[in-house]
């Protein structure tokens, strides 16, 4: 069973939304498949039973990390499911949804409160059932662990390069790269002319 037995009269008396996000701009413009596959939920909560399906797509591009910009979307959703209006949130995957411990209890709590489910490609949950609740809360805690884990490679491997002096970090304005290990003044004779002129003011 993929809890779709979970799906009651009330539930569809409401409209169902899915959720999409992509974590960056590169993301949004070459991972194309990934859009289609997300937007595809539209018609597995109409094959539910609902007459009202809405999707919610501000978020594409936007990253769910801490201390990242505000996911206009997300609040929107939370939004939504607080004013009761909400049987069903689907998202192809979790991590679209959750990437910190703050958005799963918002989100449980709320959809506790008002009765929403919570689909992904693969089941239908219930968080005011215990067992469905344990099994969101593993999925919720693998997406945050598997964001710090990329975030700890990424720093190791920056840190690797700068033992090696291959770490190159951008330079400011007037200097260029001209090699991967030698740093030249600008060659555009505009652009050494005005930061001349600009430390001539400063002293």
């Amino acid at each position: 069973m993929n809890g779709e037995q979970k799906v009651t009269p009330e539930h569809l008396a409401r409209r169902a939304v899915v959720y999409l996000r992509q974590s960056s701009e590169g993301q949004v413009k070459n991972n194309l498949e990934s859009q289609r596959l997300q937007y595809a939920m539209a018609q597995r909560a109409s094959a539910l039973g609902f007459r009202e399906v809405q999707t919610i797509d501000t978020d594409l591009g936007a990253s769910a990390a801490v201390a990242a910009k505000r996911r206009v979307g997300f609040e929107r959703l939370l939004g939504a499911v607080a004013l009761g209006e909400v049987g069903l949130i689907l998202s192809r995957e979790l991590s679209r949804l959750l990437r910190t411990d703050k958005d799963f209890c918002q989100l449980v709590e709320l959809c506790q409160i008002f009765g929403t489910l919570v689909g992904d490609d693969e089941n239908i949950y219930d968080v005011a059932r215990m067992d469905d609740q344990l099994v969101l809360g593993i999925k919720a805690t693998m997406s945050v662990v598997e964001l710090k884990v990329i975030r700890a490679r990424l720093a190791q491997g920056m840190e690797n390069k700068a033992k090696r002096g291959e770490l190159y970090p951008l330079l400011p304005p007037g200097y260029v790269w001209q090699s991967p290990v030698k740093v030249f003044k600008d060659p555009n004779s505009r652009v050494r002319e005005s930061m001349q002129l600009v430390f001539t003011k400063f002293r």
